[in-house]
């Protein structure tokens, strides 16, 4: 895969989130993707992201997650993003953001993302 192909799904991968289009979003993960995400743990298999991605619209009022660089070599890619939102019951939450991706045949098949899990606290009083 050429970087150029790889910073695609990247540039994606912000675009479908920032819409809110989660399907188009999961369409760009490999049926065997595995994800190690901060606030929900590990996650294996296409249809267990797509069923969790099914709470993201009343999880948030507003979520925007623009990537500030993008850093590809080979199959191995990384983004840096601030992500801005505002949770279900009307608070904001503001975090810097890193994901790591590991894209194989044209999809994500590995993913990891790290950022401070304060300002996400909020979400539990939702």
């Amino acid at each position: 895969m050429s970087a150029v192909d790889a910073r695609q799904i990247l540039e994606k991968y912000y675009e479908y989130a920032n819409a809110g289009d989660w399907d188009r979003w999961c369409d760009l993960f490999a049926d065997d993707q595995v994800m190690d995400e901060q606030l929900a743990g590990h996650i294996e298999g296409l249809e267990v992201l797509r069923s969790m991605m099914k709470g993201m619209g009343t999880m948030y009022q507003v979520f925007r997650n623009e990537p500030a660089h993008f850093i590809v070599d080979g199959e191995k890619a990384a983004a840096v993003s601030h992500l801005s939102a505002v949770s279900a019951s009307g608070e904001a939450i503001e975090a810097e953001v890193m994901n790591f991706f590991r894209i194989v045949d044209g999809k994500i098949a590995y993913m990891a993302n790290y950022h401070d899990t304060v300002p996400f606290q909020v979400l539990s009083q939702d």
